[in-house]
């Protein structure tokens, strides 16, 4: 069950006596206790009827006793626990668990830790309520996530946009959803974000990043490779070599999968390798341009210049030094 399932459910006023949100991803687990703390009840039932304890300072004790306590003027009552990661002696929750009230909502964030599945906790919680494990989204994921994202609040993003905003944030699902609320307020009446928007309120400069690097390097391009090695170089924020030799590796990753190709068919290819039909063409010509011994080197040399960026067998050559060094490299 999703976290999106379980809020739909609450809309619905379907609610298990218990709820247990645990692991690596904080989003979906501050979206749910976010929901429970300010929608499950309303302002009224809530003066009376929700109780929030806090880990690192909660008592199991004080925690199963306002569980046991019936709602007065409501159905139902809401009892949070958040940051349970902190609390002392957590495993004595399991008495409530093994018998929990139906009128009450007790919903628990655990955070970065997981508990043992093999543990009869574990197993009480899915028998009696929902046990919900989250996982860090991978990259791969990150365009959809955040195209249904902008989906949701009414915004639309070209296909360019979309990666300059996915690659310069990566993985952080809360700042993701900030920046978008940040460009929907500047966006005004439009509901169409545009790469200069993204440049002008996120800061990423639609024509120097990691994408156009990726972009030059696939067409061999050496002067405007340059450029963007030396507005990286200017800049150092707004392309560190840790992000920038990752992200040229997955793509020449892909590129090497294209030979492998049982097809020509481009829009196979790009479903097999796990690209956007979209941005095809640049794949298709790296690997014409390059090709194969061309993109074995290319990978070979990203290996290199990572194990160096790092400080193996180099005597803390610039990064930027490093990057065009590699790149006169890779495209001789």
């Amino acid at each position: 069950m999703s976290v999106e399932k379980i809020i739909d459910d609450w809309e619905q006023k379907k609610f298990k006596p218990v709820y247990w949100f645990e692991g690596e991803e904080d989003y979906f687990i501050d979206k749910a206790i976010d929901y429970a703390e300010h929608h499950i009840l309303n302002e009224s039932e809530s003066s009376f009827n929700l109780s929030i304890f806090y880990g690192k300072d909660a008592n199991w004790a004080e925690v199963i006793n306002a569980c046991r306590r019936y709602p007065m003027f409501a159905k139902k009552q809401v009892v949070l626990l958040k940051e349970a990661q902190q609390m002392k002696d957590l495993d004595k929750l399991e008495s409530y668990v093994e018998n929990p009230l139906d009128s009450t909502v007790f919903i628990v964030s655990y955070k970065e830790k997981k508990l043992d599945a093999r543990k009869k906790f574990a197993k009480l919680i899915k028998e009696k309520g929902v046990l919900l494990t989250t996982k860090k989204m991978y990259d791969s994921q990150l365009p959809q996530w955040t195209q249904e994202l902008l989906r949701s609040k009414g915004l639309t993003i070209s296909q360019k946009g979309l990666v300059l905003l996915t690659d310069h944030i990566g993985n952080d699902l809360i700042r993701t959803e900030n920046e978008i609320d940040k460009l929907s307020v500047n966006l005004g009446k439009r509901t169409e974000i545009t790469e200069d928007d993204i440049e002008l309120y996120i800061g990423v400069s639609k024509d120097y990043n990691v994408f156009e690097l990726q972009s030059a390097l696939a067409a061999k391009d050496l002067a405007r490779s340059m450029r963007i090695v030396q507005y990286f170089e200017a800049n150092p924020k707004a392309a560190p070599v840790q992000l920038v030799l990752p992200s040229l590796y997955s793509f020449f990753s892909k590129v090497f999968m294209i030979f492998g190709a049982a097809t020509t068919d481009e829009k196979t290819i790009a479903a097999n390798i796990g690209v956007n039909p979209y941005f095809m063409k640049e794949y298709m010509l790296a690997a014409k341009l390059y090709t194969y011994p061309g993109v074995e080197n290319a990978l070979l040399l990203l290996h290199q210049y990572n194990l160096k960026s790092v400080g193996v067998n180099d005597a803390g050559t610039e990064d930027a030094s490093l990057l065009k060094e590699m790149i006169v490299k890779m495209l001789n």
